[in-house]
């Protein structure tokens, strides 16, 4: 007697489910895809329990008839494809024919199903593997699969399935992505009764995406588009402000299908570099279209993979798409303008004192020794009390006090002539008054904000934050992040070496022997940031030249934080240590919170900023703008329905 034998067929399609069913969302996403191959534009999907108790697919497709339903459950058959040559052109979801069989095999199946004509459908029904039960009965056009007890048969594999909230959670990412790579489909997610996900199905992935992830996320979106010969990307990315947690808000779509990559994964993060903390990843819907013969789908059962002819070309489109993406067209800042997520309204009651026009205000308390000032700008700035104004009047002196000055043409031409942020810089941290608006003709804010379409600042915020406003509603900028990243740019273009100033007096920094390693091994880094290092002993160092941004009075602050990022890092490239020392750098030079500007240093820190190839953050990832749109405004202040 023989110790080989072939395996049953019952058998055969348990083991074949271990690689094809690995849990409900795996079930979920076959059923799916074997609906849009059916042509549907409509598809529910239904389940309980996370999916091991109940689930059903509902589509509205072409449906087969009873002789089809009967082959569809035999294991490899599909209509999907004949031959081999046809894995080469293949455009269909599924092709393996084994989705059907293998899901009957560890579980309760029932599938009915109607072609578009016939009078009656096909009911299947399968318990775990065993010889199925085929009956003609009425029902709709199309065809719902109904799954029930997920692996009651298999007790080994049904242990290691998560909760029932982990794995419901699991299902819905399946139909959140499914429902991205074709928005032309309406699909409804129904989870223990409760509608989890809603798509309308118009095929505009704009209009898919708001319906799933909601108006604050649709309002960060970036347009992806890059066509080279049979090369086309397109979708949407999030603004560098706008991060979630993980990658699972990420989507490859290549020819329709979902993908996991790797090299397209690596070239949104090369391009996000420096714009996002570490710990943040971009919201992506990216989709590619190439010729079916440079792919190839046919290497993972569950076809997540996919093997590219020339996967440096995918990895270096992705990145330009994305670089052009994130990169303003128009330098207009209320572009890239973080949306505020879910402010909080905080009320407070204050009593209120009216005083007559005629009468002198109350006296203030007097600001003795022991007085403590309650912000940064009340202990730079404490106004004295001023007589009562009437209302008309006070109104006619906001007027007067609102006008701004604005001569494009001049700023322009100064600006050209090499008068722009990097001269302010120097005033802006060491004395602000140099700068003023006296040579332009005057114009209201709001005649300007109209004839310009830009965004003008309002005032400062406790000495921290600049105000602003355009057309479209009212801006935050932190003037720190802002300046920041204005310096990153600028240092990060300067290739040759960072222009520095010599220093009268040299200083005489000591280090321990950690430090005094990192410096000598770091020399050339140290010139090219600007930093001229002379060794004056074992582990004394002479500080002879400081870049030209940086205040002399910080330079030893700066050096030091770059020798504990040096001291930090592991296997990491040049590039990044250079970017790394470039952002301590930008952030010691930049203008601090708590320094006073006045409105030309305003301006031009907002003209600068809106010239950087990246504005959207500071080099470790804050945002450096926030908007408040004039309907955010309105809900604020409950103005909202009521016409005024």
């Amino acid at each position: 007697m023989t110790k080989i034998h072939v395996l049953d067929d019952s058998t055969i399609n348990k083991i074949a489910a271990g690689e094809v069913v690995e849990r409900p969302a795996s079930v979920i996403k076959e059923l799916i895809e074997n609906a849009m191959d059916a042509g549907a534009t409509r598809i529910e999907v239904e389940i309980m329990a996370g999916g091991t108790s109940f689930m059903r697919v509902t589509d509205n497709g072409k449906g087969m008839s009873k002789e089809d339903a009967s082959v569809a459950i035999l294991r490899h058959a599909t209509s999907k494809i004949q031959e081999v040559s046809d894995l080469n052109s293949i455009s269909t979801m599924g092709f393996r024919g084994e989705a059907l069989p293998t899901i009957a095999s560890v579980s309760r199946f029932t599938m009915l199903t109607r072609e578009p004509g016939s009078d009656l459908g096909t009911k299947v029904e399968i318990s775990g593997g065993k010889a199925p039960d085929i009956i003609e009965m009425g029902c709709n056009v199309g065809t719902s699969i109904k799954v029930e007890d997920l692996f009651f048969n298999t007790p080994a594999r049904k242990k290691f399935l998560k909760t029932n909230h982990t794995e419901g959670g699991k299902i819905n990412d399946f139909i959140i992505k499914l429902a991205l790579s074709r928005p032309d489909i309406a699909f409804q997610f129904i989870n223990n009764n409760k509608t989890s996900v809603v798509t309308p199905g118009n095929g505009n992935l704009f209009d898919t995406v708001q319906a799933i992830y909601g108006g604050q996320v649709a309002d960060s979106l970036l347009t992806l588009n890059l066509e080279d010969e049979d090369l086309k990307i397109s979708g949407f990315i999030t603004k560098p402000s706008m991060l979630k947690s993980s990658r699972t808000w990420q989507t490859f779509i290549v020819n329709g299908r979902i993908i996991q990559n790797r090299a397209i994964a690596k070239a949104i993060d090369n391009a996000y570099r420096s714009l996002i903390p570490k710990s943040g990843f971009p919201f992506t819907v990216l989709k590619i279209e190439v010729p079916q013969r440079t792919i190839d789908v046919n290497v993972h059962p569950q076809k997540s993979e996919m093997k590219f002819e020339d996967e440096s070309r995918i990895f270096k489109a992705v990145y330009k798409a994305v670089l052009d993406a994130i990169r303003p067209s128009s330098g207009n800042l209320t572009e890239v303008a973080a949306v505020v997520e879910k402010p909080k309204v905080e009320y407070s009651m204050e009593p209120m004192q009216f005083v007559p026009a005629s009468s002198p205000a109350p006296s203030a308390p007097v600001h003795s020794g022991s007085y403590q000032p309650k912000t940064i700008y009340e202990a730079v700035s404490r106004p004295a009390v001023k007589p009562a104004v009437s209302f008309a009047e006070a109104q006619a002196k906001l007027q007067q006090e609102r006008q701004v000055h604005y001569q494009q043409a001049e700023r322009h031409d100064e600006v050209a002539d090499g008068q722009n942020i990097d001269k302010s810089n120097s005033d802006m941290s060491n004395d602000p008054s140099k700068i003023d608006m006296s040579t332009a003709d005057p114009s209201t804010a709001e005649q300007a904000v109209e004839n310009t379409g830009r965004m003008i600042p309002i005032g400062q915020v406790d000495l921290t934050y600049i105000i602003a406003q355009d057309l479209k509603g009212l801006y935050i900028i932190d003037q720190h992040a802002a300046h920041e990243r204005i310096l990153f740019d600028k240092l990060s273009a300067m290739a040759d070496g960072i222009p520095s100033q010599q220093l009268l007096v040299h200083q005489l920094l000591t280090f321990d022997r950690k430090e005094a390693a990192l410096v000598e091994d770091n020399k050339e880094l140290f010139a090219k940031l600007g930093f001229h290092l002379e060794a004056a002993g074992d582990f004394d160092y002479r500080l002879m030249e400081v870049p030209a941004d940086v205040p002399v009075g910080e330079a030893e602050d700066i050096i030091r934080e770059i020798l504990t990022d040096l001291g930090n890092m592991h296997e990491t490239s040049a590039k990044e240590i250079r970017q790394a020392c470039l952002a301590t750098t930008a952030c010691r030079a930049a203008i601090k919170a708590g320094e006073e500007l006045n409105m030309r240093q305003m301006e031009i820190l907002l003209d600068e900023l809106s010239t950087t190839a990246f504005p959207y953050t500071c080099p470790h990832g804050r945002p450096t703008i926030l908007k408040f749109s004039s309907e955010d405004l309105a809900k604020m202040f409950k103005r909202t329905g009521f016409g005024f």
